[in-house]
């Protein structure tokens, strides 16, 4: 069984380039997806550059979105909801687009579906002793430096299934994240809620917002959930008052029907490194700018 890892991009290439090296050992083939409009529906340049990852460009297929998905409003004043699907439209896109890239991949083979951010544990006994067709990962989720955690919840990031079960990208990254009972007969009516699949425990790392404020408030601005920041009216100052803070400003447990989930006030800890990936432990010095050490 070969695995593919499939991760859109935007133009993180620190997470790229660490997600590589810890990937690399694993996978056999890497597929990178960047679209030329931003998930807030802004043009953007193409930020991704191969000749920064020669030493994995042979595993590499970069694909590129070239105009916006069907069913885009472009009317969107005063109106978070139509902002708020317009986004779905625009990430269920670049998931789905990955789809190209698979005419060589064989039915058993394993795809794997992440954010950037997201890294699964292909080294997991859990992951390798299993024999099922479909896996959720559960993450250790970090914020701003890869040794401050986020302990209030587990992050159910990285989706896998052989390619012979695969519906769809957006499918995959919208499974629940739970494994039902034989005797639920909601399974029976949705192909999210899914009997025979795996959560591998210890399912790898989320690293979000390592950057600077700059860069998190220029995400923030663009990514699937702008519409809840632009109501925020938090500053780039802002922004890095909870990185010297330590503190999580969102709400991740909010209730979804919120438009300004920016309200919380959680510390994070600090850990230690041994949780952290091999490659990152053995790189300290040359990510010490994203290490906390306070």
């Amino acid at each position: 069984m070969k695995i593919i890892d499939c991760t859109t991009y935007y133009s993180e290439d620190l997470m790229l380039d660490i997600r590589f090296n810890i990937l690399n050992e694993f996978v056999d083939k890497f597929i990178i997806v960047e679209s030329k409009f931003s998930h807030s529906g802004q043009p953007k340049r193409l930020n991704f550059d191969i000749n920064k990852f020669q030493k994995f460009k042979d595993k590499i297929e970069y694909l590129v979105i070239e105009n916006e998905p069907d069913g885009i409003i472009k009317n969107t004043e005063n109106s978070s909801e139509i902002k708020r699907k317009n986004s779905l439209l625009r990430i269920e896109q670049s998931y789905d687009f990955i789809i190209n890239a698979l005419n060589d991949v064989n039915e058993n083979d394993l795809v794997c579906l992440s954010d950037n951010d997201e890294i699964p544990n292909f080294d997991s006994e859990h992951f390798k002793k299993s024999n099922k067709d479909i896996f959720i990962f559960k993450q250790l989720f970090f914020y701003y430096k890869f040794n401050l955690f986020y302990d209030l919840m587990p992050w159910y990031g990285t989706k896998a299934c052989k390619k012979k079960k695969l519906l769809s990208f957006s499918w995959l990254r919208n499974l629940k994240n739970k494994k039902y009972p034989f005797w639920r007969i909601d399974t029976l009516f949705s192909n999210l809620k899914q009997i025979n699949l795996e959560i591998v425990e210890d399912g790898g790392w989320h690293f979000t917002n390592i950057k600077s404020a700059k860069d998190i408030y220029e995400k923030l601005s663009n990514f699937g959930h702008h519409n809840e920041f632009d109501v925020s009216g938090i500053s780039v100052e802002d922004i890095q008052k909870c990185i010297d803070k330590k503190i999580v400003n969102y709400d991740h447990k909010a209730d979804k029907s919120l438009d300004n989930k920016y309200n919380a006030s959680y510390k994070l800890q600090i850990i230690n490194d041994k949780i952290l990936p091999n490659y990152l432990i053995n790189n300290k010095i040359k990510f010490k700018e994203w290490f906390d050490n306070s």
